[in-house]
């Protein structure tokens, strides 16, 4: 009998179960090799569909296939439990001879890390350890019946791997775990585990959708070979970098100082892979630099590849355009902004085989398998923790990276923790290099769950004097003895514009920001007035920053206002700026929009405190203003306090360490309505776990399990921000493949290619909304669904032409742009 995989829409040509199998694993252990598990990820991949080796899925897919009209039921074959149920079978139990009891034990552990993963192909990670108590692993490895489980395995031995070669290569995959487990004597075994079976996982996902495309387009899978490119992008890069020579400017102590900063990062790429960190003052070259060292330390260290994570959209367009530029190669720069399509949580197994539209989606190609890629700090989070398995399918293209944090000061706080033991994951066993890239460094070697930063960490030399020579600002203190308000802020702007010629104002809340905006343009001044938030998509943000930069250049007078987005990463130079008072991160970014290529010898950067921002549900922000007014206070009543200005060194560390304490309670993203922290759900020891002690009460037995992770909890309750939102295409420009042309073709039959295409496309023209919001939109009627409801689109009465989405809303979405 021939057992099917898959069939192909186009041609109905049949990949068989075997074919798929054997496909898999080699593209498995491709991943899996990058962590040193070869056979571990390998295993995964041959075994992930042995239950299509029946009889019920060959009856099931051709109904499916050469039948739609009558498809069968949902849910009606179960192929995912049997390849995990194989694993605790064969390997999960004690045996008589005890000899080598280390090994025996690893087979335990291999049998849960790889079964989990088999078993979860088709949702995500299964929980070995729920809040009821139960274990959803052991129910489907333990107690599922599954009716043609010994056919499956009988085929399986016969025609993909025999039973002696079998337990070989599972011995391979032992030896793998052993020596994965000896790694950072300084992490637990539990951490070590969560960490590998997410990367297994990860490369399953991939290996099996990277496969299936392939088939269903009939084409194999694109190749690039990064040591090529990157050693072709780094002449391009010194070509560019020499041409700075040759500038009338050129040996101006700053520019000299650039030069020279720069240099230093190429001499740091020889150093071993780890996490260093990376301080060029604003207006430094930061960008260059980073990339200078990335593409050294990539050919020098033959790492697969640069991967730039930042806190907003603005600054993935800015960096991609400008990198781009130098460049000259669109297609291996990978913008990733969001994920247009809303994640799928649910079980898909009862569509496997039909090749849906969701299908289609699912398969389109979105694992970051590109030489250079730019996304945001959400996104990378979302790849070790979020639901579903889109996001996790990118993690083992982290590996052998070298991954750029630009202002990396904006991780969210209630993830520092996570974040720190991701990064310590990528570093200690993923061969990755990280640089933390910001001209204010968080102590994120403060907190109890440490970063592990290199000892000598810093790539730049007597920072104290780069500092200086860099200052070109003065902060005037307008916050410690008065408040303003946006009729005074209108007042004092329009003072500021008698003086200078461009003022920018940074506020802390969206709907502050409107109202000041309002108020300026009911003034009819002779002045270009432009707004910046969020609730405007990413292409409408360029097009504001491209006019405002333009009569910067042209020295216009011009006014932004603007939330904190502007602040990290745009480059910008306004004659002055006003920043309502924030964290000291935050008041020294925004001194970096002023006078930034030092055009003036001194510019005021106006500190004040704005009385009518509701910062009751922004905690953060409210602290970190706080602490910041103290330090002002501090240095009002005398000046050598601090080193002297707000914006030294010793005052950064003040801050950072003050802040970190002051929120050391959320620092483990607690989940309130459970009662637990997030990292003790993920790699929690046995003692501490409340679900193991409720299971003890309940059953009056141990769990027989070695692993206790609740990852599906975990996930289901993970989000970098605290509320959940939606993404929306927006009809924003009317232009070829702008927004309004994108959600037109969103109504047409999409191949994958073509999905692939529209999904990254689409990504500069959407918005992220509320729930309330997006039942507000509903109820107006001016959310539209494409794609089967997989996409949300605004109507365009719904986005406005100046500010975006027109709807008053005090959040924190500005701080984590998706």
């Amino acid at each position: 009998m021939e057992y099917i995989a898959h069939i192909r829409e186009s041609d109905m040509k049949v990949q068989t179960v075997t074919e798929h199998l054997l496909e898999v694993r080699t593209l498995a252990e491709k991943y899996g090799k990058k962590l040193g598990i070869k056979y571990m990820a390998g295993l995964a991949g041959m075994l992930h569909d042995l239950g299509k080796y029946t009889e019920e899925f060959r009856n099931y897919i051709v109904q499916a296939v050469y039948h739609p009209e009558a498809p069968p039921s949902r849910g009606s074959v179960d192929h995912s439990t049997a390849g995990g149920k194989l694993l605790f079978e064969r390997f999960h139990r004690v045996p008589a001879d005890l000899s080598n009891k280390e090994a025996h034990i690893n087979k335990m552990i291999l049998a849960e890390v790889v079964g989990n993963a088999i078993l979860s192909h088709h949702s995500y990670l299964q929980d070995f350890l729920n809040p009821d108590s139960e274990s959803n692993f052991l129910n489907r490895v333990q107690d599922k019946c599954l009716p043609e489980f010994e056919r499956a395995k009988d085929s399986f031995f016969e025609l993909v791997m025999n039973e002696t070669e079998f337990h070989l290569y599972v011995d391979k995959a032992v030896e793998e775990l052993s020596d994965y487990l000896k790694v950072d004597s300084s992490s637990t075994t539990e951490l070590k585990l969560m960490f590998l079976t997410k990367y297994v996982f990860s490369a399953l996902i991939d290996a099996d959708r990277t496969n299936t495309r392939c088939f269903e387009e009939n084409q194999p899978d694109p190749s690039y070979n990064p040591q090529q490119l990157f050693s072709a992008y780094y002449t391009k890069l010194m070509t560019k970098i020499d041409s700075f020579h040759n500038h009338k400017h050129a040996h101006s102590a700053i520019n000299q100082l650039r030069q020279g900063m720069s240099e230093q990062c190429e001499q740091f790429a020889a150093e071993p892979s780890g996490i260093y960190t990376l301080s060029i003052p604003t207006g430094g070259g930061k960008t260059l630099a980073s990339l200078r060292y990335a593409l050294k330390h990539a050919l020098l260290k033959e790492k697969k590849h640069i991967i730039y994570v930042v806190p907003y959209t603005t600054i993935i367009e800015q960096n991609a355009n400008e990198i781009r530029s130098i460049l000259k190669d669109d297609e291996h720069i990978l913008e990733h902004h969001s994920n247009v399509v809303e994640e799928e949580t649910q079980d898909d197994e009862h569509e496997d085989g039909s090749l849906s539209l969701r299908q289609k989606l699912k398969l389109a190609k979105d694992n970051w398998d590109a030489p250079i890629i730019f996304t945001t700090m959400v996104q990378f989070l979302n790849v070790f923790y979020a639901d579903g398995s889109r996001n996790i399918r990118r993690l083992h293209n982290l590996s052998e990276s070298v991954i750029v944090f630009d202002e990396v000061q904006k991780v969210p706080v209630r993830c520092v923790s996570l974040f720190n033991q991701a990064l310590n994951f990528l570093k200690s066993y993923a061969h990755s290099s990280i640089v933390l890239c910001t001209a204010t460094q968080p102590e994120l070697d403060y907190v109890r769950l440490k970063l592990e930063i290199e000892p000598e960490a810093e790539m730049i030399h007597n920072l104290d004097h780069v500092i200086e020579a860099f200052r070109r600002v003065e902060i005037v203190d307008r916050a410690t003895n008065e408040h303003f308000d946006n009729d005074t802020l209108t007042e004092f702007v329009i003072t500021q514009m008698r003086e200078v010629s461009s003022v920018l104002v940074i506020l802390n809340t969206k709907s502050v920001v409107q109202a000041l905006y309002r108020s300026l343009n009911e003034r009819n001044l002779s002045v270009p007035i432009y707004h910046l938030s969020t609730s405007m998509c990413a292409a409408h943000r360029n097009q504001i920053l491209d006019k405002v930069k333009a009569l910067l250049e042209d020295k216009e007078p011009v006014i932004c206002i603007s939330t904190q987005l502007i602040e990290a990463g745009v480059d910008v130079s306004f004659q002055c700026v006003i920043r309502s008072l924030a964290g000291l991160d935050s008041i020294a970014q925004a001194a970096g929009r002023c006078n930034r290529h030092g055009e003036d010898l001194i510019r005021q950067v106006y500190v004040i405190d704005h009385i009518e921002e509701n910062l009751k549900h922004l905690k953060e922000i409210k602290i970190g203003k706080e602490i910041s007014r103290k330090i002002l206070i501090d240095l009002s009543r005398d000046a050598s306090l601090h080193g002297g200005h707000i914006l030294s060194i010793q005052a950064m560390e003040k801050y950072f360490k003050e802040f970190y304490t002051e929120l050391a309670t959320s620092l483990n993203y607690s989940i309130p309505k459970l009662g637990q922290e997030m990292t003790t759900l993920l790699s929690g020891p046995r003692k501490n776990n409340a679900y193991y002690q409720a299971y003890l009460s309940k059953h009056r037995a141990a769990l027989p399990l070695f692993l206790l992770n609740s990852y599906k909890t975990a996930a289901e309750n993970f989000q970098v921000i605290d509320n959940l939102t939606t993404t929306v295409v927006v009809p924003f420009g009317d232009g070829p493949e702008e927004g309004k042309d994108i959600i037109a073709e969103l109504n047409g039959q999409q191949s994958i290619p073509d999905l692939t295409r529209l999904l990254r496309k689409a990504q500069q023209y959407t918005i992220n909304i509320y729930s309330y919001e997006k039942d507000l939109l509903s109820k107006n009627g001016s959310l539209v669904p494409y794609l089967d409801g997989k996409i949300l689109a605004l109507k365009e009465g719904a986005y406005h032409p100046e500010y975006g989405l027109n709807l008053e809303n005090d959040s924190p979405l500005d701080m984590y742009m998706f």
